[in-house]
């Protein structure tokens, strides 16, 4: 490989926007452009297989304020050890820090990236590398700064590590076969936002301080083991949360302080698709688990359900909640004995909603629970309520003693 070296040790501001593009231009394929501390100015566009390497993030990027500040536009490109700023503002263009289109084999490790609108955007990219990136947006209101990371169209990726903080969205569209593990998220709007994508796997990524957790919508097949969501405050916010989604299998997730610890509407939502939840911690939510509208069965197997204001919450009245199974959940609501010792409870825990519970679709009222006047109502509801109650969950075998995983 052909080794090109900027060294820029004195006037490195002086450097006209035009050479790293002119170096771009005139490397062979396959080169490995090394960048010296120092700013390099102007939007560059790579069309052949190199790589442009900052060593230490002290060589920056800054772009003209107008489109991507990096666009790339042939495969097996490696964009390292950089730092990039100063997109353009355009939500409709996507302009970004990072973007590529139609390629493959890419590779963006270990740069900081911030004053850009979107920070990462592939599309239609597979196969390629997003790794221990630290990305925020513009200084703009939530709504109108642009996505963290964003990929659509595009398959078998590899998202890892990377610190998103005050940016919108982490948000794959219609992309499958990806890997999202061990990412961190706050202050953002979407921790982690799927749309019509399929067969992804989501593990041990930790999102705190998000508008919103993780949330599913229009897709299938996916796994999410080992996340943690926490404090998910916005108008909206669930720790992870699925619309019209199935096939889905959420494993040892931890979901703390949410409005919502799983939020489910249609979802299932395939006929004969079953969603499965086991060995989940869903801990001091205000809803434990909510459902909107149920199709399909889910199955619910030694999921640790604690400190929630309300452990089951139905939006609908006379919601088809006799579909799912529950089994071998801790309830810590649950009034009952084991007298054989196998760790069960010897009765089914039985979760009950009274029409009077109206505090629960109230969120005046809502924010009042807890103090002795909702204690004495809620005991009045138990003891002569006023309407039939509707039975939400059955659990025949609950579970006695928990271990929450850390």
């Amino acid at each position: 490989m052909k080794k090109i070296l900027f060294s820029l040790v004195f006037f490195i501001t002086s450097l006209l926007s035009n050479e790293l593009q002119e170096a771009i231009d005139n490397a062979s394929e396959g080169s490995i452009i090394t960048l010296s501390k120092g700013e390099y100015h102007g939007n560059i566009v790579i069309n052949k297989a190199l790589v442009i390497d900052g060593i230490d993030k002290k060589a920056k990027i800054i772009g003209d304020g107008k489109g991507s500040v990096i666009s790339i536009k042939k495969s097996n490109v490696v964009i390292k050890n950089l730092s990039i700023e100063n997109s353009g503002f355009s939500v409709e263009k996507i302009d970004s820090a990072i973007h590529a289109k139609e390629v493959n084999n890419i590779t963006i490790e270990n740069n900081h990236i911030s004053d850009s609108l979107f920070g990462i955007n592939f599309e239609q990219v597979n196969r390629s590398k997003i790794v221990d990136n630290f990305i925020t947006s513009k200084d703009l209101e939530l709504g109108i700064r642009g996505d963290g990371i964003r990929l659509w169209n595009s398959h078998d990726n590899q998202l890892f590590a990377n610190r998103l903080y005050k940016s919108r969205d982490f948000v794959l569209w219609y992309s499958s076969g990806n890997n999202i593990e061990n990412n961190y998220g706050s202050y953002n709007r979407y921790s982690l936002h799927f749309m019509y994508a399929g067969r992804n796997m989501v593990r041990n990524n930790f999102f705190e301080y998000n508008s919103v957790g993780i949330f599913f919508m229009y897709s299938s097949g996916t796994i999410a083991i080992g996340n943690t969501v926490k404090n998910s405050l916005g108008a909206f916010g669930v720790g992870i949360g699925m619309k019209d989604s199935s096939d889905f299998t959420l494993l040892e997730n931890n979901l703390i302080y949410n409005p919502r610890g799983l939020y489910l509407d249609q979802s299932p939502y395939h006929p004969r698709t079953v969603n499965v939840f086991e060995r989940n911690n869903i801990l001091y939510n205000s809803s434990g688990v909510q459902f909107q509208v149920s199709r399909e069965r889910s199955i619910f197997k030694e999921n640790v359900i604690k400190g929630n204001i309300e452990p089951v919450v139905s939006d609908t009245p006379r919601n088809n909640l006799d579909i799912n199974d529950w089994s071998g959940n801790y309830w810590d609501m649950y009034e009952g004995f084991d007298k054989n010792g196998d760790g069960y409870g010897d009765i089914p825990y039985k979760h009950y909603v009274y029409a009077d519970k109206l505090w629960l679709y109230n969120p005046n009222v809502k924010f009042f629970y807890g103090s002795v006047i909702m204690d004495l109502l809620n005991f009045l509801a138990k003891f002569i309520p006023f309407s039939e109650p509707e039975l939400l969950a059955v659990d025949n075998k609950p579970m006695m003693e928990y271990k929450i995983a850390k």
